[in-house]
């Protein structure tokens, strides 16, 4: 794995390049509104879930509305997002139990998250971050990637490469690691052709320097 200098070097360079604003790449008002585009935007991209979300949230305005609404309006309401039967599903089974066991209120504890339909790790630490502040690290496809060719992970699996960045990054750049490495890899680190030649990281790159 990587030493300490080139982890540092990693991070100050991501500083610089992207300066942390926080601001999530999801639009939202409430709580469980980024809950539930996080779970509509597995398999699709912010811009699509942001365009139905637009909308949705009109239409279905509260956790009371997506608990009563009728199944096959919702999947027509999320039906661009794609696998629509099993997301329109996961919203409705999610509001209901945020109603019955939580009293309306998204949990902060990633075990209270992660019981709810359509959550896993990622989408639970996505509402850990932006919501609660808590120190999260969110693997997405940008993140498993750019993190693997950097040589700060070594694994396909998502959750085995969230626990290899704890271990390495220091706890307090967690947030905005995922938030610098999600727009470098649409930016410049892609998954195809990316633009190794123009990557201010290229010094401290494995897949590249093992090119090399």
């Amino acid at each position: 794995m990587k030493s300490k200098a080139s982890i540092s070097r990693i991070l100050k360079t991501l500083d610089k390049l992207y300066p942390f604003d926080g601001v999530c790449f999801l639009n939202y008002e409430k709580p469980w509104q980024l809950l539930f585009a996080t779970i509509l935007s597995a398999q699709c991209t912010d811009e699509r879930v942001n365009q139905v979300t637009a909308k949705l949230f009109v239409d279905y305005p509260s956790l009371e509305a997506f608990a009563a609404a009728n199944i096959s309006d919702l999947e027509k309401a999320v039906h661009p997002t794609g696998f629509f039967r099993a997301k329109a599903r996961h919203l409705q089974t999610s509001a209901l139990k945020l109603l019955n066991d939580h009293a309306g209120e998204v949990p902060s504890e990633i075990e209270s998250l992660t019981a709810l339909s359509g959550v896993g790790r990622k989408t639970a630490n996505v509402v850990r971050g932006h919501i609660f502040k808590i120190p999260s690290i969110v693997v997405d496809t940008h993140v498993k990637r750019v993190s693997n060719r950097l040589g700060l992970a070594n694994h396909s699996d998502p959750e085995k490469i969230e626990f290899q960045l704890m271990e390495i990054l220091p706890r307090k750049y967690w947030i905005q690691y995922n938030q610098q490495v999600i727009t470098h890899g649409r930016q410049v680190c892609a998954s195809r052709s990316p633009r190794c030649d123009e990557c201010e990281l290229q010094k401290d790159c494995a897949e590249r320097n093992k090119k090399s």
